[in-house]
């Protein structure tokens, strides 16, 4: 139930790109924000590429005016950027500098063509440890060259003779380069470090900048001869003109920026995303970016800027960040911010002319440092692919991008094979029982050496054999399932397990409880068996036999339930455990498992160990998300634990075991504030025997976390509702009883004839208790208007409550709708799949 609907955003215009009245001032403010950090690193970029130093302001400004408009991401910047320097620096040494700009112009055509053939999403497919090292090459060769110019020298003409050719320059120095750049990088590390309140005032001049500045004043100050930056008149800018070289190399030059540029810029659009959803709440944010139409506008800027004479343009990642930090709310930000740059070229050319080329290779140098990113270093080891990351770089520095790309993309194919080959199979013995344990996946790779080692098993013998992968293939299959068949004509017993011991039938789901171990269990063939250990975030696989097995045929077998499924018939200890194996093959469980009484008797029930409960069944639990579900989860509870929690919901509800918040919700860590008591209940403020505890979260969540919107969810079957419904007035005074009286008004509101029922659409409530469940919601969403934090937000607009059903039986949701129907009932709305 929304009870205050959101106005309309004050910062977006109808459409959702042009700001209203109230919101052109912050796009204002961070246009010229965004200017401030463009205008000295579109300067070194046409420098360490070794084009004209017009090129890189042309770019910019078409990048902010071109790419701002036509784009799919509202706030993010484009213009030159570190990735394609070294591509260009390239093509212009080999074809010269009018030629390149053609090459610009016709990458600018392919990127339109990719838009319109709607692939902008599957370049994010190619494995973020090759996008992250084609970058760090690149930044690795800008720092190499650029390091030349900063000891005054000049920068040759690949990595490798830069490399070799430091020992010459560092007998060769040049004291005055040496000493701008030294103080350009002086200041842009200790800028952002200025403590106190005028290091606040300070930084917000771009640090950028501001090192810029101060190397230029110190050489005017101390008069040192330098080469300074020389910007031509206009009227002599040079002009594309058509292709001349080999069309193979051509062809390749373009694919090259085509490559690179939008590889860049749709990552970045990813980021800029992730950056304004951790930074602003929903009713503050843009629409996500629409990569397609980003990939458009990006076309559309380069073949505009390289007509124009420009450099190439992609999306800047550290310019949309600065954006988005500074308040933007549209993009007139990136518009204005490229106007800027168009006066800047006009008006500041005196002023630009008095920057010492050291300062503007300094930060370069810098830029190009900062991409090779330690973040990302991380992530790629905790993922098992720096193999992949540093074959990239070393290809990237030694060939180029292209060369270096194919090298990444062969050694994570080469990676992934190795990794689906590679199997570990061992057998241990113990009291009698051989253990066959199988680690990883199961193809016709490893039939040999899984052959071999269950052959080495007496036929006799009883087996436990331990699937812990995320497929098998129907080599594998056919192999086990015909040894498991001889070994059981021999009179042997065998039990497949998955992972943590669950028992898998021979339907590929975990075996009932009761079912016979020696009757033939097995596993499908081409797929990961149900009983896997969960739905494995962040492209993590779901392992055979996990921690999580069903415990009957068919039940639960949904992939989206797996995480749950450790907790599914979590009673069954409340069943009398069979006395003889046949008691329990020709119960109910066995037939539903298709189980026959095996040829040899294996071992007796009584040997079986019991479910585990209580600290064991807890370590087990804390032992399975250790093992699968943490190493993918880590880096963003990592966030999460630097960022702090910014969650979007406070969400109040029953502390019944059978309602798990994250699981019909779909959130995860950060998504939702959860306070959860008995009978979800509100105590308004002032009540006799009130609960600070519920207040307290409550005046948190809505002053400190800035939450958008509060739900009360109910359920089916409510204990408390039931006790309320029970209560008689002279019974003792129990916590239980004085915590329920906060429930009276629900009580009273559902025997009332002044208020609306509730009912859910479509039929009328099964029963009283149900009637009081439903009541109870509407009931305490009165209660939560009546705290004055809550009141206030409501009244300002900025705040939302909402009431939620949920029907346990059916494993069905319902959302109070926003009035009353015909009969003045307040209505429960199912929520469907596509809702």
């Amino acid at each position: 139930m929304t009870t205050a609907a959101t106005p309309p955003s004050t910062n977006q215009g109808p459409d959702g790109d042009g700001p209203r009245p109230k919101g052109l001032h912050a796009d204002l403010s961070a246009s010229v924000a965004v200017f401030l950090i463009a205008l000295p690193l579109s300067l070194g970029i046409a420098l360490a590429t070794g084009a004209p130093l017009q090129a890189g302001l042309v770019a910019a400004a078409v990048g902010g005016i071109v790419a701002g408009r036509l784009g799919g991401a509202p706030l993010q910047v484009s213009g030159p950027t570190a990735g394609l320097t070294v591509v260009t620096a390239g093509l212009i040494q080999h074809y010269g500098w009018r030629t390149t700009c053609a090459i610009t112009v016709l990458a600018g055509c392919c990127q339109l063509g990719l838009a319109f053939l709607r692939t902008a999403r599957s370049a994010l497919l190619v494995s973020p440890a090759i996008m992250h090292g084609m970058l760090a090459g690149i930044g690795v060769t800008i720092a190499l060259a650029q390091l030349h110019i900063v000891l005054g020298g000049t920068p040759q003409s690949s990595a490798v003779a830069n490399v070799l050719g430091l020992p010459a320059q560092l007998a060769d120095l040049h004291p005055a380069a040496l000493g701008v750049s030294a103080l350009t990088l002086c200041v842009l590390l200790l800028w952002p470090r200025i403590p106190g309140r005028a290091g606040q005032a300070l930084r917000k001049v771009p640090a950028a900048l501001a090192a810029v500045a101060a190397a230029t004043a110190g050489a005017a100050l101390a008069g040192l001869d330098l080469p300074r930056v020389d910007l031509p008149s206009w009227s002599s800018h040079a002009l594309p003109e058509l292709p001349q070289g080999p069309v193979l190399g051509i062809i390749a030059a373009v694919l090259t920026i085509t490559l690179v540029g939008s590889v860049e810029s749709l990552m970045s659009s990813v980021a800029t995303d992730k950056l304004i959803a951790s930074e602003r709440g929903t009713g503050d944010r843009p629409p996500r970016a629409d990569l397609d139409r980003e990939l458009r506008g990006q076309g559309a800027a380069n073949i505009v800027s390289g007509m124009l004479g420009g450099l190439p343009v992609a999306a800047v990642a550290v310019r949309s960040a600065a954006n988005v930090k500074s308040g933007a709310v549209s993009r007139k930000s990136a518009m204005l911010h490229g106007l800027w740059v168009v006066l800047a070229a006009g008006l500041l050319v005196p002023v630009l002319d008095l920057i010492p080329l050291a300062a503007l290779a300094a930060l370069v140098l810098a830029v190009g440092i900062q991409v090779v990113s330690i973040t990302h270093l991380r992530t790629v080891t905790r993922y098992r692919e720096v193999l992949v990351y540093a074959a990239t770089i070393v290809a990237v520095v030694l060939g180029g991008v292209l060369e270096g790309v194919a090298v990444g993309i062969a050694v994570a194919v080469a990676l992934a094979m190795h990794r689906l080959a590679r199997t570990r199979i061992t057998l241990d013995e113990t009291d009698g029982v051989h253990r066959v344990r199988a680690r990883g996946q199961l193809t016709f790779l490893a039939v040999p050496r899984l052959s071999r080692v269950l052959n080495s098993i007496p036929h006799e013998g009883h087996a436990v054999v331990e699937l812990d992968g995320s497929f098998i293939d129907h080599a594998a299959y056919e192999i086990l399932q015909d040894w498991q068949d001889t070994h059981l004509a021999h009179g042997g017993s065998v039990e497949l397990t998955g992972r943590g011991g669950t028992a898998i039938s021979r339907g590929g789901h975990a075996r009932p409880t009761g079912a016979t171990p020696g009757t033939g269990a097995g596993v499908r063939p081409g797929q990961g068996s149900p009983t896997g250990s969960g739905r494995a975030p962040a492209g993590g696989s779901t392992a055979i036999g996990g921690a999580g097995g069903h415990r009957g045929e068919g039940r639960g077998a949904h992939q989206c339930c797996r995480p749950w499924t450790p907790w599914q018939n979590h009673c069954d200890h409340r069943t009398p455990p069979a006395t003889h194996p046949a008691v329990a093959a020709h119960g109910p469980a066995g037939e539903a498992a298709g189980t026959i009484p095996s040829a040899a008797e294996p071992r007796d029930a009584g040997t079986a160990s019991p479910r585990r409960r209580g600290a064991g069944q807890l370590a087990s639990g804390i032992g399975a998300f250790q093992r699968d579900t943490a190493p993918h989860v880590r880096d963003e509870l990592a966030r999460l634990a630097r960022e702090g929690q910014r969650p979007s919901q406070l969400f109040l509800t029953c502390a019944d075991s059978r309602l798990v918040t994250s699981m019909i919700t779909a959130s995860g860590p950060g998504d939702l504030f959860t306070v959860r008591n008995v009978g979800n209940l509100v105590p308004p403020p002032g009540a006799e025997a009130t609960d600070d505890s519920v207040a307290a979260a409550i005046e948190y969540a809505v002053d400190v976390l800035k939450v958008d919107s509060i739900t009360v969810c109910g359920h089916s079957g409510c204990g408390a509702m039931q006790a309320l419904l029970n209560s008689h007035p002279g019974a003792p005074m129990t916590p239980l009883r004085r915590w329920l009286r906060h429930g009276l008004p629900s009580l009273e509101r559902m025997a009332s004839r002044h208020h609306a029922w509730a009912r859910i659409a479509g039929r009328l409530p099964a029963d009283a208790v149900e009637q009081l469940c439903l009541t109870n919601v509407v009931q305490q969403l009165d209660h939560l208007r009546a705290h004055e934090s809550v009141a206030r937000r409501l009244a300002d607009g900025s705040l939302e409550l909402h009431g939620m059903y949920f029907h346990v039986g059916e494993a069905q949701a319902y959302l109070l709708s926003g009035g009353e129907d015909f009969f003045d009932c307040r209505v429960f709305d199912s929520v469907g799949q596509n809702a």
